[in-house]
């Protein structure tokens, strides 16, 4: 039985291109495998789930397009990338910093600047809460996996 208030289906608009460092396709492929297993999703003013969700990035805009799975009509709406544009300039910084890492620091170093990544990625998490809090109800682990994906797409921009 699968719960109404979730996202079912999450793609990513394909039309945007480009390649993906490995670091960041591993993460797009771990934020939707986890979305699917596990989210809290519900349109504020729309019918019920589950949903069906493509996001992508047009004109300075994240656009969401929900589609009720049991058929009706399709709710489309955008969040402006403005209020993120720091935090995902941050994010990609200190992911940079962790990757580096990574290879050259010891386990100590590399937990202090996970721990700031994650500080930076619940920011994100956080503001998308904030952002969406008209148009749908998530939890914090949704938020968390589609600031991921909102990442992903500004990457391929």
């Amino acid at each position: 039985m699968t719960a109404p208030d979730r996202i079912q289906e999450i793609t990513l608009d394909q039309a945007l291109g480009g390649r993906l460092r490995p670091e960041l396709e591993h993460d797009r492929a771990i934020a939707i495998q986890d979305l699917i297993d596990e989210n809290t999703f519900r349109l504020v003013d729309g019918a019920g789930g589950p949903y069906s969700v493509k996001l992508g990035v047009d004109q300075g805009r994240l656009l969401i397009h929900v589609m009720p799975v049991s058929g009706g009509d399709p709710v489309i709406f955008g969040l402006a990338l403005g209020p993120f544009r720091r935090i995902i300039k941050d994010y990609f910084a200190i992911c940079d910093s962790y990757f580096g890492a990574i290879r050259d620091m010891t386990p100590s170093q590399i937990e202090t600047i996970d721990m700031a990544r994650r500080g930076v990625h619940n920011d994100g998490a956080e503001k998308m809460v904030e952002r969406l809090q008209s148009k749908a109800e998530i939890d914090m682990l949704t938020a968390r996996r589609l600031f991921t994906l909102l990442c992903v797409l500004h990457a391929r921009r």
